[in-house]
């Protein structure tokens, strides 16, 4: 790949990239620089040279801990940080008090946004299976935003110019650099992103460090290099043990990811109670960390144990972010096997999901097939990107197998087939979200932050706001559209168990009073604040 010089900077910002011609990072950059490899002083991770296909396994949509990590053992919430062990995690109390239980009624092609006013915490909020917000006294006014008119939350002028744009308001400033290439103003949009570089830093407010990939992003799509860089964000294989730390300490820091398996093992366990021979299909297997806790939960099953057939399917080129390969998840259930007394089969099937066929599959007469979807669904183009939908084409298939259930985690988010300034809005606000509820667990200097931000999260903001048609993987929808699609594929919902959504309830209490649980027609969304973030359902 060719190279050029990175642009620098002074001021607040200074450090940052201005492009990602180069991928080859001066050791020397600035904490400030969003990609540098300086992030991490004893273990730099520079971005490789790799012209292999995008990768759906080692981002957010594919994190998952390391075998070595705490969910080894018996309980979900053996965690260091946050401390759990004030949390009384398994009372049988389904009452709990949580922040802001709301519920975000929203269409298919809503912005995935509402805002409303600050409420106290009212006492002894129960759980509700309705998803309203809990009823204090005086009424709270709600109003959401007008997801027709592109800029509109931020209410930008038509025409900015850097004077126009309040000093402090970057928000304000990265939707009016939006807006600038959105039009193909090119000496506007030059001169906004220079102020707004000025403004942005990797260890700074969330909305500075997130400000400073969308930066990128919106570079990227000047310079139509947003594919090399969603490559170059994968790391380089050497780096694999960097890599699955960062991904552990996502992992141990927010519970989105703990919220996801919880929710589809639930679900799997209770539609699965009575069977013998249980054959689970992982579209994304990543280190099958996923299984570990539901295989010893099956394995204390009275009556015996069942016979559990794993399939594991894992894009054929990012070994590293499964932690040596598909071999290495194998011998990770072999292990939880042995050690809890239970049988279980393991094929590893390194393909794209939209690649596999039934005879791939090996489906078995006797078997309960269970099918699992985790944060990998919205890999896969639909319509508006091939004419063959493999999105729906690839429902159709899983429903051709009669599954017992298929469960379904996704980011609540509506970047597939909006127009960019209405995805480029999107994603500031959920992004925004995420890095707040990081920002509450980690320090703001920490490298281990950087380094999760950067090596986790980034490389999703920047294909989103970068490329388009083929080259944009990250094509998130609504839980309201995922409904849509499996209702039209001939599925039914199969409400999740309120018994563990209580169990979930209380794990957020261990993390946040700022994390939000919504029951939504037998979904669940788990959120931030006034944001949902992740949905969890389940078929049949």
């Amino acid at each position: 790949m060719d190279s050029h010089p990175l642009y620098r900077y002074s001021g607040a910002g200074a450090g940052l990239p201005s492009r990602f011609e180069t991928l080859r990072f001066d050791v020397n950059n600035s904490l400030n620089s969003p990609f540098s490899a300086n992030s991490d002083s004893e273990n730099a991770t520079p971005l490789s040279e790799s012209r292999e296909q995008p990768s759906s396994t080692d981002n957010f949509s594919g994190v998952s801990p390391s075998y070595n990590s705490s969910l080894d053992t018996s309980s979900y919430f053996e965690r260091s940080s946050p401390s759990v062990e004030a949390c009384e995690v398994f009372s049988q109390n389904e009452n709990y008090t949580l922040w802001e239980l709301e519920e975000v009624l929203m269409g298919p092609q809503m912005s995935g946004r509402e805002e409303k006013e600050d409420l106290a915490t009212p006492p002894n909020v129960s759980f509700r299976k309705d998803a309203s917000i809990p009823e204090p006294e005086g009424k709270a006014t709600t109003r959401k935003w007008d997801s027709e008119q592109p800029g509109s939350q931020f209410l930008v002028a038509e025409n900015p110019s850097p004077q126009d744009i309040p000093s402090g308001d970057l928000k304000q400033l990265l939707v009016a650099c939006a807006k600038a290439i959105s039009d193909e103003k090119i000496k506007q949009f030059d001169q906004l992103i220079e102020k707004a570089r000025n403004k942005v830093s990797i260890s700074g407010e969330p909305i500075q460090r997130l400000g400073a990939y969308l930066i990128e992003g919106l570079v990227a799509r000047k310079e139509s290099s947003g594919t090399n860089i969603y490559r170059a964000l994968r790391c380089r294989e050497p780096e694999s043990k960097d890599m699955l730390s960062y991904m552990q300490i996502l992992y141990e820091i927010c519970p989105y990811l703990k919220f996801g398996y919880m929710a589809a093992n639930g679900a799997i366990a209770e539609t699965c109670r009575h069977e013998d021979y249980i054959h689970i299909i992982d579209f994304q297997i990543a280190q099958g960390t996923q299984w570990l806790t539901l295989l010893q939960a099956l394995a204390a099953r009275p009556g015996g144990p069942p016979r559990v057939r794993i399939t594991g399917i894992d894009d054929p080129v990012s070994r590293f972010a499964r932690g040596a390969g598909l071999d290495a998840v194998e011998g990770r259930l072999a292990a939880i096997s042995e050690k809890f007394c239970i049988p279980v089969e393991f094929h590893g099937l390194p393909e794209f999901a939209p690649k596999v066929t039934l005879e791939m599959l090996c489906v078995r007469p006797r078997e309960a097939l269970v099918v699992n979807f985790p944060l990998v669904l919205h890999h896969t183009p639909d319509e508006s990107v091939d004419v063959n939908n493999p999105r729906d084409g690839l429902l159709r298939l899983v429903k051709s197998l009669s599954p017992k259930v298929v469960t379904v985690v996704e980011q609540e988010s509506n970047t597939n087939t909006a127009p960019f300034m209405n995805r480029f809005e999107e994603t500031l606000d959920y992004y925004l979200a995420m890095f707040e509820s990081i920002d509450v667990t980690l320090p703001r200097d920490s490298k281990e932050r950087i380094n999760v931000e950067q090596h986790c999260l980034a490389r999703d903001i920047v294909n989103i706001i970068a490329s388009e048609g083929r080259e944009r993987v990250e094509r998130h929808e609504l839980l309201g559209k995922w409904r849509s699609r499996f209702t039209m594929a001939g599925f039914r919902p199969y409400p999740l168990s309120s018994f563990v959504n209580s169990v979930i309830a209380n794990l957020l209490r261990c993390y946040s009073e700022h994390y939000s649980l919504v029951e939504k027609d037998g979904s669940m969304l788990l959120g931030w604040k006034r944001r949902n973030l992740i949905s969890a359902s389940a078929w049949y």
